[in-house]
């Protein structure tokens, strides 16, 4: 019993073709059962019968013994209610016979009885009318109507559960690694269509994550083959010396390239706490992120200055805030003839963090391609292009937003605007 309905339940299609069915046929039965409860408890077809019957026999009754008005009568029957009618004797001898068809199987038989004698029978037949019996007829009616309404209902299942189950194809495929697999929105409506396009849309971001992440991981990868392969070099320099320890340049080298391995490794944990929303967000003063991102950077606190009475304390997450700043320090650094001085900007309910540089500014259109992966502003070819690609994250995860611009004749401007409460802490 379990497995019979284990099979009905396996399926939303079966449900829905076998409860539409189910439904159908108690109906009928509803239905049957109500005229037989209106006809009195027998069925009303029955019930007429024996009217006309009686009143048939009646009729005849009264004018048996007078062949002209019992002629007249049957021809009256016969043509008023468009009958076959025949009038036979109680020797079976055919008296009247009224009716375009001769009458092979009586519908109907009334006998004529006077003072409880028999004077003789009238046959009533309408097969021509009927076509067979009317139970018969209802019968076949029934069943192919039945038959009619439970073949909608499987078109009805079918077109019910077949976005549902195309839904699950894809879902199914995506577990299992295809990440091209999408809805085939063809015929989907209303909720199904905006599943399926949730669906697809969701198969595309992670299809790109994923492909971005490959692409990191390669890219990093291959990057940090570099700073360890000096560091051998290093160490084995360091080895061979006559004196056996280390001079100040190479360690000076070797700080730099362990430092290297170091920014890239925070890269790569920066980015991976933005794919996975592993935001700490609290109050920050500004001022002090700003003061230890030029420490750690090795640059003068006197670079730094506050303008439009900037806000005292903001609502984000200090590792990768800090992180933000660190890379637009980097940047303007590495790529832009260094930093001249870092600003935080008071607008409204925004609040601004921005580096300047001293180098040749952007060319036309690159103010926003800086901000893409991969892409190495001035054309030295050193660095991932990962720097301001994260800063653009960042800020966005804050709700905020990273722009570029230049600052006249020479330099440039590049920065993050935040809102003083966090998107973040305003959700929870």
């Amino acid at each position: 019993m379990s497995r019979f309905v284990d099979y009905f339940r396996a399926s939303l299609r079966r449900k829905i073709f076998f409860g539409f069915g189910g439904a159908i046929v108690i109906t009928g039965l509803v239905v049957s059962g109500g005229l037989t409860l209106l006809g009195g408890g027998q069925p009303t077809w029955r019930t007429e019968t024996e009217r006309v019957r009686s009143f048939v026999s009646h009729s005849f009754e009264g004018a048996w013994n007078r062949p002209a008005e019992r002629d007249r009568l049957a021809l009256d029957i016969a043509r008023d209610l468009d009958l076959d009618l025949v009038v036979t004797d109680v020797t079976g001898a055919v008296l009247v016979q009224q009716g375009p068809e001769s009458c092979k199987q009586a519908s109907m038989t009334a006998p004529v009885l006077r003072d409880g004698v028999m004077l003789g029978s009238v046959q009533i037949c309408s097969d021509r009318h009927r076509g067979g019996h009317l139970a018969r007829r209802l019968g076949i009616g029934m069943l192919a109507s039945l038959v009619v309404l439970w073949a909608f209902a499987g078109r009805i299942a079918r077109r019910m559960s077949g976005p549902i189950a195309e839904i699950g194809r894809v879902a199914r495929e995506i577990g299992a690694g295809n990440l091209q697999a999408r809805a085939r929105l063809r015929g989907f409506h209303g909720e199904e269509a905006r599943l399926a396009l949730m669906i697809n849309d969701m198969a595309d971001r992670i299809e790109k994550q994923l492909a971005d992440q490959r692409e990191l991981l390669a890219a990093v990868s291959h990057e940090i083959r570099t700073p360890l392969a000096r560091i051998r070099i290093l160490v084995e320099l360091a080895r061979d010396a006559r004196d056996g320890g280390l001079d100040k340049k190479t360690l000076d080298d070797l700080e730099r390239e362990v430092i290297e391995i170091d920014a890239l490794v925070s890269e790569l944990l920066a980015s991976s706490r933005l794919d996975f929303a592993a935001l700490s967000m609290r109050e920050l003063e500004p001022i002090e992120i700003a003061q230890r991102a030029l420490e750690r950077a090795g640059l003068p606190v006197d670079l730094l200055s506050a303008e439009g009475s900037p806000a005292r304390t903001i609502v984000g997450d200090v590792t990768l805030l800090g992180r933000a700043l660190a890379n637009l320090l980097e940047n303007a650094r590495r790529h832009a003839g260094g930093v001249t001085g870092l600003r935080v900007v008071g607008r409204g309910a925004r609040l601004a963090f921005e580096v300047e540089d001293d180098g040749p500014g952007f060319a036309t259109g690159e103010e926003t391609r800086v901000f893409e992966s991969f892409y190495s502003h001035g054309g030295d070819g050193t660095g991932l292009g990962l720097g301001l690609a994260l800063v653009r994250r960042i800020a966005e995860s804050h709700g905020g937003r990273a722009y570029a611009e230049n600052r006249g004749e020479r330099g440039a401007r590049v920065g993050i605007e935040l809102p003083i409460v966090g998107v973040r802490a305003r959700a929870a």
